[in-house]
């Protein structure tokens, strides 16, 4: 697991802040008000994910359809994101009177669905009828419960980064229609603010530190980013400028009101209590998951891994540390011994200057490696290898971004991050031994292949836009960790990534003791740390900036964990059907598009399909 993942492939209903969804930074979930303008089962006879979409014919291909364009509609951001064009100059109403015209479409959809006779429908219609049951519920229980709105400000700068970004990163249609989108938005600002004025309230400390500082990007993007493409436009150049003026000066007061007048009395819990995470676990999952049982097989699998780690360990000590000591037989003898491999593995690392090239090599070597051993199609769509931009660094080393499953032309870029240009010699160092070269080709693997690229372009083929719109983070996320454990097992790499990937599984399993225990417990910023430093191998810095995240999120560091581990036990039952192949199994699972796991068992386990 890596800090990092799919820029739009959660964007489903209770998400706004789709661009840093995986990011140390993101929101939580928030719903999007409205616009203002078996195991015996032979793999063969498992069911065809391409086949049956829906007809003119169906009784949910309508409801579908009107439930699509009325939320494409009411959330222009996202459908930015996802590839409608439609709205890029819009903003959502993000006004409690948005809220509550958001409540009544979502209702009237959800009492539509309750009068449709769902033995009518076929497998995929039903399937995705629950989808939209569920991301209606999920929404509505967002607005009324969670309520970003009211007290989270990074419902508001993540709002407006993520209604920018798009519109400057993605090439989706010629430099002067973007711009002219980037010009709405941008004169739309002032609005946003002025909303958030009014309803923010008694937020926790965190989240408002956090907007701070986000905000203070979204300034200096609107004060001095957009030069280079203002000046590709010299017809738009006063308007555009004149925009971005207006943003700027809207966004700093905002800056005046989180420093002097939210932050005084940000006093709220962050801490969203056992009873609002086990329902927002229950949303955020898809599924029906004991908090307290998923927190315990987390400390297992961690104990199970950190014994892994000292066989991989013993394997590299003769060449990594010149080493042929016996295997330790105390808790601190085998932390000592995989601290000192990790230490000898970190000094073999990239830099600012060769990161870029060192990431299109291992991208390279990964996909060789898919071919050799047959273990999935290969995607015909490219995948570009960028720099990220300067001020998306420091949060994440990595980010696959993909085309929105509405774009006509499927594409994806892996951007991986030199360090901020301000950020000091030590710091970079401590960067760059988290994300060493072995652990740079475990992040290729997650990023892009067989990872989040290869699996966000299997899921543009799935026939259902529902589908692919509200994909599953479990899913999407438990894709990528399983990707790293694939890789691992037929020998990428060799124990030098097997360690990394195994170090990556013990911060996996870190993620959701976080998440229970912070969330539903009183874990201290000093338990916290010492989980991830003295458990999980993580360097100071990385667990630092997880402390902040993992208090900013709820539900969301679990994904990864529950992901992996349904994806694990799945195939564990499969693998025994007769006729299995790697190639098969995979191309199977990945044309269902990305639907929770628990649609994803019934679709593969069902037989005779």
């Amino acid at each position: 697991m890596v800090e990092s993942g799919m820029r739009f492939r959660t964007a489903g209903l209770a998400i706004a802040s789709v661009l840093l969804a995986c990011s140390p930074s993101a929101p939580p979930p928030v719903a999007v008000p409205s616009v203002a303008p078996t195991a015996s089962t032979p793999l063969a006879a498992l069911p065809d994910a391409s086949a049956a979409s829906s007809t003119a014919e169906s009784p949910f291909a309508p409801i579908a359809a009107r439930f699509l364009e009325g939320y494409l509609k009411r959330a222009p951001t996202l459908a930015t994101n996802a590839g409608n064009h439609a709205y890029d100059g819009a903003w959502p109403d993000v006004s409690a009177a948005g809220d509550a015209e958001a409540l009544a479409f979502y209702d009237a959809t959800r009492a539509e669905l309750a009068r449709l006779a769902k033995d009518r429908l076929d497998d995929k219609d039903r399937i995705d009828a629950r989808i939209l049951e569920h991301q209606l519920d999920y929404a509505k229980f967002t607005l009324t419960e969670l309520r970003p709105a009211d007290k989270n400000p990074l419902f508001y700068t993540g709002l407006v980064g993520d209604g920018l970004d798009v519109l400057l990163t993605r090439d989706f249609a010629p430099h002067d229609v973007r711009m002219r989108s980037l010009r709405a938005r941008l004169a739309g600002i002032p609005a946003i603010v002025q909303v958030a004025k009014k309803r923010l309230a008694h937020a926790p400390r965190v989240h408002t530190e956090t907007a701070i500082q986000q905000n203070k990007g979204l300034i200096e993007t609107c004060e001095k980013g957009l030069a280079e493409d203002v000046a590709k436009e010299p017809a738009l150049k006063a308007e555009l400028e004149a925009a971005a003026k207006t943003a700027a000066a809207a966004l700093r007061d905002f800056q005046t009101f989180l420093e002097k007048d939210l932050l005084p009395r940000s006093d709220g819990d962050f801490r969203v209590g056992r009873d609002l995470l086990t329902t927002t676990m229950r949303f955020e999952l898809d599924d029906d998951v004991a908090i307290d049982d998923l927190a315990k097989t987390a400390r297992e699998a961690l104990a199970r891994t950190q014994e892994e780690m000292i066989d991989t360990a013993m394997e590299l000590s003769p060449t990594v540390l010149k080493s042929t000591a016996p295997r330790p037989t105390t808790t601190e003898g085998k932390k000592k011994l995989i601290r000192a491999v990790l230490d000898a593995l970190a000094a073999d690392r990239p830099t600012n200057k060769t990161i870029l090239k060192d990431a299109k090599t291992e991208l390279d070597r990964a996909t060789a490696f898919v071919r050799e051993h047959d273990l999935v199609r290969l995607p015909e769509e490219p995948c570009q290898v960028i720099e990220m931009p300067e001020y998306r660094r420091g949060v994440t080393v990595a980010y696959c971004d993909s085309s929105g499953p509405l774009e006509q032309k499927a594409w994806s870029v892996y951007a991986i991050s030199p360090t901020p240009r301000d950020w000091s010699e030590k710091r970079a160092l401590s960067f760059y031994r988290e994300y060493n070269s072995s652990m740079l080709a475990d992040l290729t693997v997650h990023e892009a292949m067989p990872g989040h690229y290869l699996q966000a372009m299997h899921a543009n083929k799935s026939k259902s836009d529902l589908r692919a719109l509200f994909a599953s983070g479990p899913f999407v996320e438990g894709w990528a960790v399983y990707a790293e454990w694939l890789m691992a097992k037929y020998g990428f790499g060799g124990p030098r990534v097997r360690i990394q990937r195994q170090k990556m599984m013990l911060r996996l399993c870190a993620n959701a003791i976080l998440d229970h225990d912070i969330h539903a417990g009183k874990m201290t910023e000093k338990e916290a740390l010492a989980l991830m430093t003295d458990e999980a191998y993580q360097e100071e810095g990385e667990a630092v900036g997880k402390w902040r995240r993992a208090r900013l999120t709820s539900g969301q560091l679990t994904t990864y964990f529950y992901g992996f581990t349904e994806l694990a036990k799945l195939r564990a039952q499969l693998e025994k059907s007769p006729g299995f192949t790697e190639r098969a199994y995979h191309d199977k699972l990945l044309g269902f598009g990305s639907p929770s796991l628990r649609h994803v068992r019934a679709l593969m386990l069902k037989p005779g399909g």
